[in-house]
């Protein structure tokens, strides 16, 4: 299973050898990760990323790799629970994100397109015109669009102009070569403000955790403010060119972007340990719509998901002065991921940023998904089963699609021998569940 962009070689680095001391220390070789030690460095701060395996080894290169502030159906939700300065800031921050793309992507080439982009409903025109009002409320352009090129009986879209798409890896391979990394060296615990590594300790004034899903359990509570959403994707030659990228405002619909000659199919789907049909509702519209196509890649990735659609940007926990995180892009990990490079760089510089508060990850915690979240959670955990998770003892369940072993309460999964692949979880399977905090 490999993505369309895994065809770019990726820089290589040696891992830590000894104990080791920094100003900053960033773990995670994601795309998060590599922006914010491009712009400390940038900056002049002394920083070192630490990577548990290969740099862009994990989500990063799985991304269908779209930049847009217009992320499916959300500032109408923003403006109903926030208000309009909540909405008109997240606006402006992925703004400020996607601009910030075109501006390194003349240094770092990239594939940088510009692209229009449609959020479509398939039955429900009520919600695309809240979200048109919305954005005429907060300033923001956005125009309504009845007839789209998909063999879809789409009743409506919010056509958004100026977007764009880009090949990540092509960009990260450029902005990554020059940086401070250290590859396979995993993080095992935090003690005493060093990262205890699988190679010696990385003492380090300030931390940055950018790993996905934070692993530190004992602050944040992320494990309660976040859950996984998994996707697939086939990428089909001999398919229709869209000229533009489009989205369904429901979860489990299809998204449709061109790269490369081919056409990305996205979709199918579902939490992690859930039932879910995956690749195979993908190739069955193939199947239809595109009977002259043929598959050349299938892969599949999975996004944090915030309670309110927003990312945790900012301080780990109320205790954690000198740690910080990045999490719950919420399937927008390209926008998101900039968007925390740019606030982070603020914040270990001592700097005013206007977007601290609107992405701190200790806003309110009153959101109905908290409580579905626990749920899920405490539901999976009694759940009889040898098979657990050891990031907090949950029941593993078989993903015959995949080969997998999948945590449904917070989405870690494992190789059918017990290897981790998806975190928070930050170690292997282990035949009967022990402590997690030891």
């Amino acid at each position: 299973m490999r993505s369309i962009w895994q065809d770019i070689p990726m820089p290589s680095f040696p891992p830590l050898a000894g104990d080791t001391r920094t100003d900053v220390l960033i773990i995670g070789g994601g795309i998060a990760g590599l922006l914010t030690a491009h712009y400390l460095k940038e900056s002049g701060v002394r920083c070192l990323l630490v990577e548990k395996g290969r740099i862009c080894g994990g989500v990063t290169q799985n991304t269908t790799a779209k930049i847009n502030v217009q992320q499916g159906l959300v500032y109408h939700k923003l403006l109903k629970r926030y208000g309009e300065e909540t909405a008109v800031g997240f606006y402006a921050a992925n703004t400020a994100a996607l601009e910030e793309y075109a501006k390194l992507a003349e240094t770092f080439p990239c594939d940088f397109e510009r692209k229009t982009n449609y959020v479509y409903s398939l039955k429900n025109t009520d919600l695309i015109e809240k979200e048109l009002s919305a954005l005429d409320r907060i300033g923001a352009p956005g125009d309504f669009e009845e007839s789209l090129l998909l063999p879809l009986p789409t009743v409506g879209a919010v056509k958004t102009e100026n977007q764009a798409q880009f090949h990540p890896l092509k960009f990260l391979s450029a902005l990554a070569s020059p940086l401070p990394i250290l590859e396979n060296t995993a993080v095992l615990a935090m003690e005493n403000g060093a990262a205890v590594t699988s190679h010696g300790r990385i003492y380090a004034d300030r931390i940055v955790v950018a790993t996905h899903f934070p692993f530190i359990n004992k602050h944040g509570l992320y494990f309660l403010k976040l859950y996984q959403h998994r996707s697939y994707v086939l990428a089909l030659q001999n398919a229709p060119d869209y000229h533009g990228m489009y989205i369904d405002e429901a979860r489990c619909g299809l998204s449709f972007r061109n790269a490369q000659g081919e056409l990305l199919l996205g979709g199918g789907g579902m939490r992690p340990g859930k039932k879910g049909k995956g690749w195979e509702v993908l190739r069955a519209f193939a199947s239809k719509h595109y009977p002259e196509a043929e598959e050349t890649h299938a892969w599949a990735t999975q996004d944090c998901m915030s309670l309110d659609g927003m990312p945790y940007i900012g301080l780990y926990g109320s205790s954690t002065p000198a740690l910080y995180v990045a999490t719950g892009f919420n399937k927008w990990g390209m926008t998101g991921a900039m968007a925390a490079a740019l606030l982070l760089r603020d914040l270990l510089l001592d700097k005013d940023n206007p977007y601290t508060a609107l992405f701190s990850p200790a806003r309110s915690l009153s959101h109905p998904q908290l409580a579905l979240n626990s749920m899920e959670a405490a539901a999976d955990l009694l759940t009889p089963g040898r098979r657990r998770c050891p990031h907090m003892g949950c029941a593993l369940h078989w993903n015959a699609e995949e080969q997998t072993w999948d945590c449904p309460c917070h989405g870690s999964r494992f190789t059918a021998d017990g290897k981790v692949l998806d975190n928070p979880a930050n170690g292997d399977m282990t035949p009967g569940w022990s402590d997690p905090t030891k």
